[in-house]
């Protein structure tokens, strides 16, 4: 019998291993989470709630943006929480269900506590102590808050607070410009009305992406929600104003200027600077493992201990439902392989990301290589890129910026997708199959129908075969 525990099986990692080890004969699962009410961060204050308010900005702002129609609706933020935590407790309850129905299995047990490590995959639950064969930590990730002087007098608001809020200020300076500061910031400022100031350290946002994506999406944000972002910009140091906003120094380092300082004051400051491995706490001092830069393989092991897996955004190699869950059935299937003396594999993915920038009305989409990607690998390819207002169809949904390039190798294999425009989100998943499975492009068939957005593809369907002849 192989006795593995997992460490927050209410997760989306965490019930990934769970579901693919509880059938295995000879396999015995504790499964402990101390989540209240549990159900894993995505579900909570991540993904489906996020998509949840970003539909109503989305509903605000496509009004707004259709000269066709009169009137610009208000965002009932009152409402919008509501329904948002009504959807939420019921998927976390879907979610709290499914991991209960497991332990109702024989050899399966469900702890609702905390745990906590005392030795090498020695673990304290309350009043009791085991020690399972293999360890999988599925702790997931809370706010990462920057070393910066000053933070620590301000009250500043996370991801999950502009979920919950039911009112805005009415000027606010955003820090953290990565997917979630992306996803937020049209939100706070087309539903709450909120002048913005957003803090950019480089040229452009998206730093997967192509540069010219990130060109057009802060011309995007700037132009259709009013949003002042500062690039090439530092922030130094914060302090409280005296009527209870803040001031953030900043420095400018412009490549083709001089440097220049600035103070910039709002009501609130919006903390968005990404997401670090919720480890405090878990007692790894008392053991071999040391968290850090590489402590995790690629097969999910950690560097310290073999028989300990670590994933989704425990391991801080990728902070994204869908690895998450991937990386936890590759560790289920690799502590399999470990205890009968099999070789172990990595997990290895192909890359595939979507943004929800826009309000989800510009969304930006990746799968597979970038143009900048596979030069890096040195892959001899044909790129091809379109944009939205090339195709009446998005002129007619009057939604016409945005662009979509592909990327395939000199045979006609497809390797990449980028697409920043109208349903750029819907069409991943159509991309992806092209990549993962190394069609050619030349054998796709041309055939979009009635005006449909995905007309986007065949144009570079065939403007890609078009360069290979």
């Amino acid at each position: 019998m192989v006795h593995v525990a997992i460490i927050g099986a209410y997760g989306s990692a965490g019930v990934a291993v769970a579901g693919d080890l509880v059938d295995v004969n000879g396999v015995e699962l504790t499964l402990i989470d101390d989540g209240e009410p549990g159900g894993g961060l995505c579900i909570l204050e991540g993904c489906m709630p996020s998509k949840e308010v970003l539909s109503a900005g989305e509903a605000r702002f496509k009004t707004r943006h259709d000269d066709r129609v009169q009137g610009v609706p208000e965002v009932d933020l009152d409402r919008v929480v509501a329904t948002k935590d009504e959807h939420t407790l019921g998927f976390a309850e879907h979610r709290r269900a499914a991991v209960h129905d497991l332990a109702e299995r024989e050899g399966v047990e469900f702890i609702h506590d905390t745990a906590r490590l005392v030795d090498d995959r020695t673990i304290e639950i309350g009043d009791r102590v085991i020690e399972p064969d293999y360890l999988v930590i599925a702790t997931g990730s809370t706010v990462n808050v920057p070393d910066l002087p000053g933070i620590e007098e301000i009250d500043y608001s996370t991801s999950a607070d502009v979920l919950d809020a039911t009112e805005f200020p009415d000027s606010g300076i955003v820090m953290g410009f990565g997917y979630v500061g992306l996803e937020l910031a049209p939100y706070i400022a087309e539903a709450g009305g909120t002048d913005l100031t957003v803090i950019e350290h480089d040229a452009v946002p998206l730093d997967e992406a192509d540069s010219e994506y990130g060109a057009e999406l802060l011309d995007i944000y700037e132009e259709n929600f009013d949003i002042d972002v500062r690039t090439h910009t530092d922030d130094r140091r914060l302090e409280p104003t005296d009527d209870g906003g803040v001031r953030l120094h900043v420095e400018h380092d412009p490549p083709d200027g001089a440097s220049s300082t600035e103070i910039i004051e709002a009501d609130e400051l919006f903390l968005f600077t990404g997401r670090t491995p919720a480890l405090d706490g878990l007692g790894l001092k008392h053991t071999a493992l040391e968290p850090g830069p590489d402590w995790v393989r690629e097969t999910m092991q950690a560097r310290d201990d073999e028989r300990v897996f670590v994933v989704g955004d425990a391991n801080g190699h990728e902070p994204i439902l869908h690895v998450a869950k991937e990386q936890g059935f590759k560790a289920a299937e690799n502590i399999l392989a470990h205890s009968r003396g099999e070789p172990i594999e990595k997990y290895e993915n192909v890359h595939h990301h979507v943004v929800f920038s826009g309000l989800g009305v510009y969304p930006y989409a990746r799968v597979g290589h970038s143009e900048a990607s596979a030069t890096a690998a040195g892959i001899d390819h044909v790129t091809v890129t379109r944009s939205a207002s090339d195709d009446g169809v998005f002129k007619t949904k009057a939604v016409p910026e945005g662009r979509a390039t592909l990327v395939v190798a000199k045979d006609g294999t497809v390797l990449g997708y980028q697409g920043l425009h109208y349903h750029a989100d819907v069409m991943a998943k159509t991309m992806q199959i092209a990549v993962e499975m190394g069609l050619d492009v030349r054998e796709i068939p041309d055939r979009s129908y009635h005006p449909t957005t995905p007309e986007i593809l065949d144009g570079l369907f065939r403007d890609a075969s078009a360069e290979l002849e």
